[in-house]
């Protein structure tokens, strides 16, 4: 938790852009995983966290900007609780923590809300992403659960969209703690991989670091020989000689900022030439991009040249031919390349993305492709100083993609078609880091993770 001031500071900032009404955040609450008494890892909501800061199931807080009043509205543990789970301090004493003087029992907040309401205030809430906390609204605001997230406040979303986009100082250092375990687990599963090894040995060995690091995975480990399948969960595959693994996981404080970093490296000691190949133009691709940051840089353009600078890659390998701007400006290199080059990342590893993207990475100025690849595109907007993204760029050979393509005859003026059947097995390459965006330009998170070819290769050995 940071300090009481900070929180007062954060919400003295929302009823000044709100100017008035009431604002309502709920928190989350357990949920069962398979019955009511085996809970899932809790974790609290990121906007809660942000604005009240306290890391405990079934609480909500009101700002009611008009009568100049902060309620948290939450229980103190029953002694049934206490045997069970421990004692910990009660509500008054933790929302004196984060400078909260009122205090009101959970069932206090039905009759609050209706009293409010009655006297005309209106009432502001985020879009809901539970299921159970989108039935609590239902039922305190008597607004259809369908109808819940098209009643969002905009003029809320925006604000913490606003504030919650510039990290402080303070938020910075809890991420470099993130990026330095996260990069502790990469160097582990690299130094580690073995033939013959089984995935999820590695799987298992980097979410017990993230755990020891004192918080958790910021998200569930991506890690396998079939780096092609984007968000791969799957961890049974056995580790041979020839493939590569791509590992993309991260580590989230024991304050839930998150790191999110991705390195591919060789089940073997070394890059095969073919592999080395795809990987210098990613790593290319990736160094570039990060030297473009700077403010007022927009990531849709940094996004287009990096896949234009791949391209040129796959130009010269000969997977691609012909007019390469052309190319790009049609969409014909995300056959290779079909996600968005990176993110915005906080305390959500996509920070805010429950806020709607819509707000969170993009502007009145610069709107979503509808274009394959990028229309994944998921922070397009000018940057800012105080802004945290990813960069990972990325290679891929899809198979079912490859041939879905080649079948349409698309793009046959820009794609290689009988070159890419060499590549069917090759898998895929990404290479991810998270910096923050400054006054001038752009720093890199964290100490340095290995990820050129040689210091891969020096782990690998």
């Amino acid at each position: 938790m940071f300090s009481a001031n900070t929180y007062q500071i954060r919400r003295a900032r929302l009823k000044k852009d709100l100017k008035s009404g009431l604002l309502l955040l709920l928190g989350n609450n357990e949920i069962g995983m398979n019955y009511a008494g085996n809970t899932y890892h809790f974790r609290q909501d990121s906007n809660f966290l942000y604005f009240f800061g306290i890391d405990k199931p079934g609480l909500a807080a009101v700002i009611d900007i008009d009568n100049d009043r902060e309620v948290i509205f939450g229980d103190d543990l029953s002694m049934e609780d206490i045997v069970w789970m421990g004692a910990m301090p009660g509500m008054k004493a933790l929302a004196e923590q984060v400078g909260v003087r009122e205090v009101l029992p959970s069932r206090r907040l039905s009759s609050f809300l209706r009293k409010a309401k009655k006297s005309g205030s209106a009432v502001h809430f985020l879009p809901p992403y539970r299921h159970d906390n989108m039935l609590i609204l239902k039922d305190l605001l008597h607004i259809p659960v369908a109808k819940l997230k098209g009643s969002a406040s905009e003029v809320f979303i925006r604000a913490v969209v606003a504030q919650r986009s510039s990290k402080s100082a303070e938020e910075i250092a809890e991420m470099e703690r993130a990026v330095d375990i996260t990069g502790a687990m990469h160097v582990a599963a690299m130094k580690d991989a073995r033939e013959g090894q089984v995935e999820a040995q590695l799987a298992g060995m980097v979410e017990g670091m993230a755990v020891a690091g004192g918080g958790n995975l910021s998200y569930p480990v991506i890690l396998s020989v079939n780096g092609q399948i984007l968000h791969n969960h799957f961890h049974g595959n056995i580790l041979k000689k020839g493939q590569m693994v791509l590992g993309d996981f991260g580590a989230e404080t024991a304050m839930h900022y998150a790191g999110d970093i991705t390195r591919t490296f060789p089940v073997a000691g070394k890059f095969t030439t073919k592999q080395r190949d795809i990987y210098e133009i990613v790593l290319d691709a990736e160094i570039n991009a990060i030297a473009a940051l700077r403010p007022g840089t927009t990531y849709k353009d940094v996004h287009m040249a990096a896949a234009r600078r791949m391209a040129e890659g796959l130009k010269a390998l000969g997977l691609m031919h012909g007019d390469l701007d052309e190319a790009v400006a049609l969409g014909a290199h995300a056959l290779f390349f079909p996600h968005g080059l990176g993110h915005m990342i906080g305390l959500d590893v996509h920070d805010m993305e429950d806020l709607g993207e819509q707000f969170v990475g993009y502007s009145d100025k610069v709107t979503r492709s509808t274009q394959f690849g990028t229309a994944y595109l998921r922070l397009a907007r000018e940057l800012e100083p105080g802004f945290v993204l990813t960069v990972e760029p990325g290679i891929y050979f899809i198979p079912q993609l490859i041939d879905q393509w080649r079948r349409k005859k698309m793009f046959e003026n820009f794609i290689n078609y009988p070159a890419l059947k060499k590549y069917r097995d090759f898998g895929g390459i990404r290479i991810e880091d998270n910096v923050l965006i400054t006054e001038k330009g752009h720093r890199v998170l964290g100490a340095p993770i290995p990820k050129r070819v040689e210091e891969v290769e020096a782990l690998r050995r």
